[in-house]
């Protein structure tokens, strides 16, 4: 299941994606991406996005937690 953590802020993006890769070090570290919007000429309200994959529900949970704790959420990508 490929799911999309958004946060305001790009640090705290990559601070979510480097606790996931030490988390489950077998899935690799996410990627962090901005989210790009069409028609969209100012990038400046953009959301930061952390493309996630391959965990199961009890991982989720543990995720989703840690995600608010980043003011953060998930979306289905």
């Amino acid at each position: 299941m490929r799911e999309l953590l958004v946060f305001a802020e790009r640090d705290d993006a990559e601070e979510v994606a480097e606790t996931l890769g030490e988390w489950f070090p077998e899935l690799g570290t996410p990627r962090v991406v901005r989210e790009t919007l069409a028609g969209e000429d100012d990038a400046e309200d953009a959301q930061w996005l952390v493309v996630a994959e391959g965990l199961d529900k009890a991982q989720w949970e543990r995720v989703d937690a840690l995600v608010e704790e980043y003011d953060g959420w998930r979306e289905s990508g």
